[in-house]
């Protein structure tokens, strides 16, 4: 917001711009937990593969009206429908610089936030003097809940999902797993936005 007021720039400008900035504050200040390299890089792979047909999997079975139910669209969680004004859909550059975001930026800087910090820092505040993918169950479950209240009228897949992603760090006590995992995730959706034209997926 304070760079949109600063710099003036219009929408299809704003979104490169918070990328390069998050980009840049990410390798700044976060460069060292980011160094390890995967541990399990197919596993991760295929689980961010299965997470993704988890993501889609209720709106392809049972059809736009289960979305549509008052449990998933409500006061509280919101619509399920994009925040990208229809003019920029049309816009290859801004879906590009889009998909890049979410497939290669959002994920280091989500699992770094739910799964490298607050899953930690619930357990003690002094939280790098606990291990990753240390397990304690109101931890786990916490962050399990506070990821999907994230995703609004998807919170349900947001849960199932928090608590794949938890499990996963326990199991392999590895941030780069986690992002691995999540960048499958998020590239497999992006593409399958831009493929069906369910924009409503990019809140």
């Amino acid at each position: 917001m304070a760079l949109e007021k600063l710099t003036g720039l219009p929408a299809v400008w704003m979104y490169p711009l918070r990328m390069v900035v998050t980009t840049v504050v990410l390798l700044a200040v976060s460069r060292a937990p980011l160094a390890t390299g995967p541990s399990r890089p197919m596993q991760s792979a295929l689980l961010g593969a299965a997470v993704f047909a988890l993501w889609i999997g209720p709106d392809v079975v049972f059809g736009p009206a289960y979305r549509h139910s008052w449990l998933f669209e409500n006061s509280i969680t919101g619509k399920a429908a994009s925040s990208i004004p229809l003019m920029m859909r049309g816009s290859v550059w801004f879906l590009a610089v889009r998909t890049a975001a979410c497939t290669l930026l959002v994920p280091p800087v989500e699992e770094l936030f739910w799964r490298g910090w607050l899953m930690r820092w619930l357990i003690r505040p002094d939280f790098e003097k606990v291990p990753l993918g240390t397990y304690q169950a109101m931890a786990f479950f916490m962050v399990a809940l506070l990821f999907a209240s994230e995703h609004g009228p998807y919170w349900e897949v947001g849960l199932a999902t928090g608590i794949i992603y938890n499990w996963w760090m326990v199991r392999t006590r590895n941030l780069a797993d986690c992002i691995v995992a999540h960048a499958v995730t998020n590239g497999l959706l992006s593409i399958y936005i831009l493929y069906t034209g369910q924009f409503q997926y990019w809140l």
